[in-house]
């Protein structure tokens, strides 16, 4: 170990012999038991305990577990797994096992539907606990007052279901994919269909309830105006675990009309004039209209074994057909559309026609949470400010077609996202954004071979796509989660790395998030790879001041034998050990940590 002095080495290995003397590493077992035992006596329904607490032992442990995991990269036997799970049937249980979990001072990972792209809500590279709120599904919802009370556990498709079955003239505005869980889905944001007309789900939230760090059920008025402006947009699981949202109920007409309108490259047709139009129209037509657009590299039906790109157009229209197509006529001729390509239906209807469900299929279908079902996938996205030219529609058809497989879906802003201002809520994507991008890739086969083909493909298609986007910050969607954009290594609390991410996220928000997340969870019990951190830097195990754990002091040991052993994959990082502070800094060659390559340094400092 070169660069460092006798002083700091002897005291490191005191330290590290003191630490293995005292400290092994503790069992799922007895983190089970230990657990058990705390949950016991904080909630109200004691004789079910045992019933919501899943050790790796008990025979439902994996099915539990596999249930909502909704990308398959992260469904395999090299996966880290939770100690236990915990499903809560009461606030009471959520109460229990946040202060539980503190006390012992293990991680809490939260999920609600498990749709985080990069699994952040399931999975860690340091012991973990999850709770996972499925089981909290309640909806009410009051048309009188134009409002829902919507539990976390919830998903979008029942969301819909449940406002449908009380009213056909009233929604909310939100994701089209029925299986997304309200808890993550409205804390990041929440967009869908209807954003350019009524905002996002965030706009639409008028109240909420949450377990803080301190175990207590807040609702707006206890929280605060702070708290409850974080967690509209700023992603729940940094600041506790939500139990409900209280929305506001959008009004929905009668008749709503659906089209989907293809443009192939080989077929002769203009696809770099229609994405050209597209541009222009999609931003600034009537806010009643939602244009998506999809750009996907195809097999040619013109040149066998040759790629093509293929556009298609999908969307929603809050009103009748006749009305869209004549407005189309004027503002986007290129698309072709006539009556022919327009369905009119109910809004339930259109909701079941954007989850691809064929005509026939009746709106309970949105009840299914087609549990244990995913692909593998990549996501990654940016922000589009000023219309990309022709020569650049056309370098990158070039691009996605030597790529393979990466496509795009470009989503429209402008109406109601033009009139929000950007720090209404922590989501900052508002006027002067004209689409956003979502990278998409899917396959269907394991193996780290494929996995590594496709994500690099897609991060070779963001890389090209550098000069079309928004610069300073290159700015990023929370819920389309990339841990390619940064991470707050786990265990770690550095304003500085939570910033290369956080102002991606949420550009000028983030520092009032920082100080929202410092002054309701100082010591960052709840933390993750893209959690916002506090604003002092220093690192805390996950435990309370007056509770270190086994966990905690079994994590620095881990963390200083590595090091020892030359093996050291933890980026720059700070431990507080009683009065002893360990640093590790930056090293030039790369180390893998967890799911990315790190740079750290050989040096250990103790001061």
């Amino acid at each position: 170990m070169e660069n460092l002095s006798p002083l700091p080495f002897v005291l490191l290995i005191f330290l590290l012999l003191n630490v293995t003397a005292s400290v092994a590493a503790p069992s799922a077992e007895s983190v089970y038991t230990s657990f058990l035992s705390c949950l016991t006596n904080y909630t109200k329904s004691q004789d079910h305990v045992s019933d919501i607490v899943f050790a790796q032992t008990n025979s439902s442990f994996s099915s539990v577990l596999q249930a909502y995991i909704r990308n398959a990269r992260f469904n395999t036997t090299s996966t880290p797994k939770p100690l236990l799970i915990v499903t809560p049937l009461e606030e009471s249980d959520v109460q229990g096992a946040v202060i539980c979990a503190k006390n012992i001072g293990i991680q809490l990972k939260i999920r609600s539907g498990g749709h985080d792209f990069e699994g952040i809500s399931y999975v860690s590279g340091q012991p973990f606990i999850i709770i996972d709120m499925f089981q909290f599904r309640n909806i009410t919802v009051d048309v009188q007052n134009e409002v829902a009370v919507v539990q976390a556990g919830a998903t979008l498709g029942e969301v819909y279901y449940r406002i449908w079955e009380k009213s056909k003239v009233h929604g909310f505005p939100a994701g089209v994919c029925p299986t997304v869980g309200v808890g993550g889905h409205l804390s990041g944001g929440g967009y869908g269909n209807m954003l350019r007309k009524h905002g996002l789900s965030v706009d639409n939230i008028v109240d909420a309830k949450i377990v803080d760090v301190k175990g207590r059920i807040l609702d707006k008025k206890g929280m605060g105006e702070d708290l409850f402006w974080a967690i509209r947009g700023g992603g729940g699981a940094s600041f506790g675990v939500i139990l409900s949202f209280t929305v506001k109920l959008v009004p929905v007409p009668k008749v709503v009309t659906v089209y989907r309108v293809a443009n192939s490259l080989d077929k002769n047709e203009n696809t770099t004039e229609f994405v050209l139009q597209w541009q222009q129209v999609a931003p600034h037509t009537d806010d009643r209209l939602f244009m998506r657009l999809l750009l996907q590299p195809v097999s040619s039906k013109v040149v066998k074994g040759q790629k093509t790109i293929r556009a298609t157009v999908i969307a929603l229209f809050l009103g009748g057909a006749d009305e869209v197509v004549t407005l189309m006529e004027k503002e986007f001729p290129t698309l072709g559309l006539n009556k022919e390509n327009c369905t009119e239906m109910s809004w339930i209807d259109s909701v079941l026609w954007w989850a691809n469900f064929d005509n026939t299929t009746k709106p309970d279908a949105l009840l299914d949470r087609n549990v244990n079902s995913a692909s593998f996938l990549k996501r990654k996205s940016d922000y589009v400010q000023k219309p990309i030219s022709k020569e650049g529609l056309e370098g990158i058809w070039k691009k996605m077609v030597e790529l393979g497989k990466t496509g795009f879906v470009f989503n429209p802003y402008g109406g109601k996202m033009g009139e929000v201002s950007s720090d209404a809520t922590p989501f900052p994507h508002r006027a002067g954004n004209l689409f956003k991008i979502q990278y998409s890739v899917n396959w269907e086969e394991p193996g780290i071979e494929l996995e590594n083909n496709f994500t690099r493909q897609a991060r070779m298609l963001y890389s090209y796509m550098t000069p079309f986007v928004s610069r300073n910050p290159r700015s990023a969607f929370l819920n389309y989660r990339d841990l390619d954009i940064g991470t707050n290594s786990f265990g770690n609390n550095s304003y500085e790395e939570g910033a290369v991410y956080g102002v991606k996220y949420f550009n000028d928000n983030f520092d009032r998030l920082v100080k929202i997340k410092t002054a309701v969870d100082p010591e960052n019990f709840f933390r993750n790879e893209q959690s916002i951190p506090t604003h002092t830097g220093l690192n805390t195990t996950g435990a309370s001041k007056s509770g270190a754990s086994e966990l905690s002091h079994f994590s620095l040991y881990w963390k200083l034998m590595v090091k020892v052993g030359g093996l050291l994959n933890n980026p720059t990082e700070r431990i507080s050990y009683s009065q002893v502070n360990v640093s590790f800094w930056e090293r030039k060659e790369p180390l893998k940590y967890g799911r990315k390559w790190l740079l750290v340094n050989d040096l250990i400092q103790i001061d």
